[in-house]
């Protein structure tokens, strides 16, 4: 299967590493100095199941790539507006393309551009890092996308999901086929976008946030919002949800940061649009009170574009 990456970073790069250590003809869409590190000495991961290295093809411009059966799409949700574009010279008569970006409303903003019939979707489970340009690093062991249809869900997970699957757990990859994607889009949502949202506002970890009361009630009265806006949508997410919210958040390494406070910290662009400002849009179009979400995207909002945290 001939598949492409298109943002070759801590999570496309490592999901493209592994489908190339298992043998698909993959090829990665980087740029700058991370691009020049890969071409010159192959891609790194360095992880607790094995380190690998991966020489394949990489390039800027996906019209040196031609169109390919899969594409990944796990670009930031803030350089949509750049990258959705290359997605286009990728696509042949059957290409699938699975997005992995965080949020609810990826597939609509894929579906756009490479039409909804062809757009997988679903979250991914993975903690991995840009140690350095080339050289990916993931702590823990997960590795899980749990994915499928998005519009034409059936009762069971379709013929082309189960396919995926097979191919991903070839290489490695926690895969889990879904029939509706939507689902589990939304329950990793009404945790990370809250979570996200209070840690980024806050400045801190997981462990400060869940340790202080006030900030315990701000994230769990967060939670409750997302989780209206997500039934009020009319996805079926688990009754228990934010049990299971809590249950993770009590599991959580201290130390743990959202990815929008890393790069909040680091003066880069935050994915709030993706986030806090999708369910506060969601709940306005829908009727439904979010006084806490809403509250938590104005103070982020200064931030969208990138400052020192």
């Amino acid at each position: 299967m001939r598949c492409a990456v298109v943002g070759a970073g801590a999570v496309g790069g490592y999901y493209g590493a592994k489908l190339a250590a298992a043998g698909c003809d993959v090829s990665l869409v980087a740029r700058g100095a991370h691009l020049q590190a890969i071409e010159q000495r192959g891609l790194w991961v360095w992880s607790p199941l094995g380190d690998l290295v991966v020489r394949t093809r990489a390039t800027a411009n996906p019209g040196d790539i031609g169109p390919v059966d899969l594409v990944l799409y796990a670009v930031k949700t803030y350089h949509n507006v750049e990258a959705l574009p290359l997605l286009r010279p990728l696509l042949g008569p059957d290409t699938i393309v699975l997005t992995l970006q965080n949020g609810v409303s990826s597939p609509d903003d894929v579906a756009r551009v490479v039409g909804a019939e062809r757009v997988l979707a679903g979250p991914t489970y993975i903690a991995t890092a840009l140690r350095a340009p080339g050289l990916i690093e993931q702590t823990g062991t997960h590795r899980r996308i749990v994915f499928g249809e998005v519009w034409n869900a059936g009762a069971e997970p379709s013929s082309r999901v189960r396919a995926l699957a097979d191919l991903f757990t070839a290489a490695d990859i926690q895969a889990e086929p879904v029939a509706d994607a939507r689902v589990p889009l939304w329950e990793k949502f009404t945790y990370l976008a809250p979570f996200a949202a209070v840690t980024g506002a806050a400045r801190q970890p997981a462990g400060v946030v869940w340790s202080t009361p006030a900030l315990r009630a701000t994230i769990d009265a967060a939670f409750a919002e997302t989780e209206s806006v997500a039934r009020a949508e009319g996805i079926a997410v688990p009754a228990d949800v934010r049990d299971r919210i809590r249950t993770y958040m009590d599991a959580l390494p201290p130390g743990t940061r959202s990815s929008l406070l890393i790069d909040l910290q680091a003066g880069r662009p935050i994915e709030l649009d993706a986030l806090a400002a999708d369910v506060v849009r969601r709940a306005g179009r829908l009727g439904v009170p979010t006084p806490v979400m809403a509250t938590l995207a104005a103070v982020l909002t200064p931030y969208v574009k990138g400052a020192a945290g």
